[in-house]
This record gives C-alpha cells, structure tokens and sequence, in this order.
C-alpha cells in the first residue's frame, strides 16, 4: 500500500479530513526546507505538497512565482529537492511527499531516471501542472513502475467526460482546483466546491483534495466540511515570504498557521445560524 492510500485510510478511520501544506523547495534558501517540513508535520500537516522551483509556474499567483524566483536564486534544482526529501526521510518515513511543478525539469532528467531517482529518494506522488493525461503515458508507465502516485487537476471547468478520464488515470488523490484562475486567487465559493465534488465522486472512489484560494482556518473548515483534503498553498507561503529575512522564524509562523487550520478541521463542520438556513447562507 502506498504512503498516500495508507494516510488517507487512517484519516477516513478517524473521521479527520487531510490537512496538505505546500512549500516550494529551496524558499527563501535551501537549508530551510527539511527543517520546515518537519515542523509542518509536528503542526498537524498529514501530507506534503513540495514545489519544485520553475522559472515559469503558469498556475501560480504572486506570492508562489516569487517563492520560485528566491529559491532559483540559490540555483534550486530538481536533483536538490529530491536530495531535500532523501533527507527529509531519514527521520521521517511515514508522511507522504507530493512533488508539485512542471514538466521542463523532469523531461530534462528523462521520465525513468526521474522516477527511479524519486522512488529512491521517498517521493510518494507527482503533480505536473502542464501534463495533461493524454500526452502522459510514458510519465505514467516510469511512475507506476516504481509505484509512485500520478495526480492530475481538475477545474471548475472540467466536463463530465474529461473528469471520468482523468479520474482514471489518477492515483492516490483526486485534485480539485476551486477557482478559476491562479493560485492565491480570493472569493471562494464553498457551494460551488461542494456541487463539484459530488460529481466528481460520481467517477472515482479516490480521496478528492481541494486547493488554491484557502487561505485561513475558517476557509479550511468549510472546505474540510466537502472534501477529503485541503490543499493550502499561497497562505503558506506567504508566511515563509514574510519572514525571509529572518530565516529562523519561519517555522513558528507557518506551525501557527496550520495549528489554527487543524484545529478549526478538527472541530468539524462550522455552525451555521437559523436565518443563515432560512436564507441559504452559510454554503
């Protein structure tokens, strides 16, 4: 059994949903990395999302085009972040890894050297942005055969059809893009997120994680409430980017962010008043 299948079986056997931090790798300075992965986990994250750095990350906003920008700066590859994670599971061996980016740095190493080298390193997942299932089958067979989870988006766009082919080719969770547009995008709507997941469902058994524009605890309550992850991404990074002139802070920022957003994931679904219900409020 995967590390992702075996968390989330856990998860389902506790009735907690996934808490999933994503960090880019090598922000603001390689040696921030491992440290902070560690302090996601003692703050309550049960799987990680690592960026790897690019210098063109189409799907990002702001704050995560610049976390790319000040690990580049370090010269932050990809053979660095799978070195980050071989560290990273030298005393931890049971938290899933996701690597997240794009598809120039894994083509550059080629999709068999690249899976084996990730499998070796404890990689449990990969998220190409720019990959669309229909040109990945030479990705997917590398993967499958070190049995590392292939992860593919799903928009609010995403048609019936393309969903069922998606899911198809899906391992280890289901990942739902809430938004349209980029990351860290604001005006979230919990009903719509809620009216997408339930047709997702119609075509996967697979844990469906949600993700771009959670920004605090509330907003992982109510998504918590729908779904079987939350995916937070630019909130996280945004603490990183606030103190990354005083490295030594960072941990602390972003274990309180991700303390409050567990305990509030927690506490299971938010109240919702009387007049709320009359009204329709609340979703």
């Amino acid at each position: 059994m995967s590390r992702i299948k075996g968390c989330f079986e856990a998860l389902k056997a506790e009735n907690r949903k996934a808490l999933i931090p994503f960090v880019t790798a090598g922000d603001p300075n390689p040696a921030v990395t491992v440290p902070l992965m560690h302090a996601m986990v003692e703050a309550g994250a049960d799987l990680l999302e690592l960026g790897v750095p690019f210098s063109d990350p189409m799907a990002e906003g702001p704050a995560i085009q610049k976390a790319c920008e000040r690990a580049l700066e370090h010269g932050t590859s990809l053979s660095d972040v799978l070195a980050m994670v071989s560290e990273f599971r030298q005393t931890n061996t049971t938290t899933p890894v996701i690597l997240m980016g794009y598809m120039n740095p894994v083509e550059i190493m080629g999709y068999q050297p690249f899976a084996t080298a990730a499998a070796e390193a404890g990689v449990d997942g990969l998220l190409t942005v720019d990959m669309p299932p229909e040109e990945a089958g030479e990705l997917l067979a590398a993967l499958k055969g070190v049995e590392i989870d292939p992860i593919f988006l799903l928009a609010p766009t995403t048609i019936d059809a393309r969903i069922a082919k998606i899911c198809a080719e899906t391992s280890g969770f289901v990942y739902y893009v809430s938004l349209k547009g980029v990351t860290g995008a604001a005006n979230l709507d919990v009903g719509s997120v809620k009216a997408k997941v339930a047709q997702i469902r119609g075509h996967t058994d697979l844990p469906i994680g949600v993700g771009f524009g959670i920004r605090d605890a509330e907003t992982a309550q109510r998504v918590a409430a729908v779904a079987d992850a939350v995916v937070v991404g630019s909130a996280v990074v945004n603490r990183v980017a606030d103190n990354a002139e005083s490295p030594e802070k960072i941990n602390g920022a972003v274990a309180a962010l991700l303390r409050e957003m567990r305990s509030a994931m927690d506490a299971g679904p938010p109240k919702v008043s009387w007049m709320a219900r009359l009204f329709g409020a609340g979703n």
